[in-house]
């Protein structure tokens, strides 16, 4: 499936910023699952200062400083990703679980010491009695890895309700729990938390998800969303993805942009500025295959 993305994230001040400092993951990763064909950054007003590097996990971050007074920050990306549809994996093939964390703290092959690092807590993530315990029900003894984070990730996504109004991206993790509401950042984080807390690797990857209209009606531009969802790492075959939010196996519809420990690593969008006093955020975000793109592009020129 071949995806035109737009994404823009819109900043408004009710006073002048005189200095903004910017730190993007808005480059799609290539992988074996996608290919990133084009990409773009259109940055206003122009920053003075614009580098690129590629950062500890692999992923592609764009540093860029907005030196002139403004009041109002654009950040448009485009990209052009081509997805390879991936088949569902049986959980019943992988080894149980109690064999993967010990085979992982004790192992030196790089593979595993690469994936191990994923196993202890960040700002985000911290280790947990409390979701180590709400864990071992999907976890019990000698049941294979991946067939038990299947089954905590559909525990997951029937016990929590999807509500943006609950959280913020400061809201802890225990918190969330507490409450059984929150959006897709936040069901990563607990999920990670849940699989670190049994000394289990799980990474946090940042991206996109292509949402469909109910039938009968139309594609709404720019409906579509960031998104969130959860790797965890299984020796010999490699990291398989879940997503709690919507209790999936990420296939064709799921586009990685960036994975590291938590949201802190892979923030679409951070920085600092000086001035501005209050301010306001937009994210407008568009995923649709190109004949779709194609069609619309036509029916508003006509």
């Amino acid at each position: 499936m071949l995806y035109q993305i737009t994404h823009i994230t819109t900043y408004e001040y009710s006073a002048s910023v005189s200095l903004c400092q910017n730190l993007a993951h808005l480059t799609p990763r290539s992988t074996d699952d996608q290919q990133c064909q084009q990409t773009t950054l259109l940055i206003n007003p122009t920053p003075a200062v614009l580098s690129s590097r590629t950062d500890y996990f692999g992923n592609r971050q764009t540093f860029f400083s907005v030196q002139e007074p403004h009041r109002k920050l654009t950040v448009t990306a485009n990209h052009l990703v081509d997805v390879i549809p991936r088949a569902a994996v049986d959980g019943s093939v992988t080894q149980p679980w109690e064999m993967v964390r010990d085979q992982l703290r004790s192992s030196r092959l790089s593979d595993n010491l690469s994936a191990y690092q994923f196993a202890f807590p960040s700002r985000h993530v911290p280790n947990s009695n409390e979701l180590a315990e709400y864990a071992r029900s999907s976890f019990v003894a000698g049941r294979p890895l991946f067939d038990a984070v299947l089954d905590l990730t559909a525990r997951i996504h029937a016990d929590f309700e999807y509500d943006p109004q609950a959280t913020t991206i400061s809201t802890p993790i225990h918190e969330v729990f507490q409450q059984r509401r929150g959006v897709c950042q936040d069901f990563s984080h607990l999920q990670i938390s849940c699989l670190r807390s049994l000394g289990l690797p799980a990474r946090y990857v940042s991206g996109y998800l292509r949402t469909l209209p109910p039938p009968g009606k139309s594609r709404l531009v720019g409906a579509d969303a960031t998104h969130a969802w959860v790797s965890v790492f299984c020796p010999n075959i490699g990291w398989l993805d879940v997503d709690p939010t919507n209790n999936v196996q990420p296939s064709d519809k799921h586009v990685v942009l960036a994975w590291g420990r938590d949201f802190d690593d892979v923030s679409p969008v951070k920085g600092v500025i000086l001035g501005g006093d209050q301010h306001s955020i937009g994210v407008s975000v568009d995923v649709a295959a190109v004949d779709e793109a194609e069609t619309i592009a036509t029916t508003n020129v006509n």
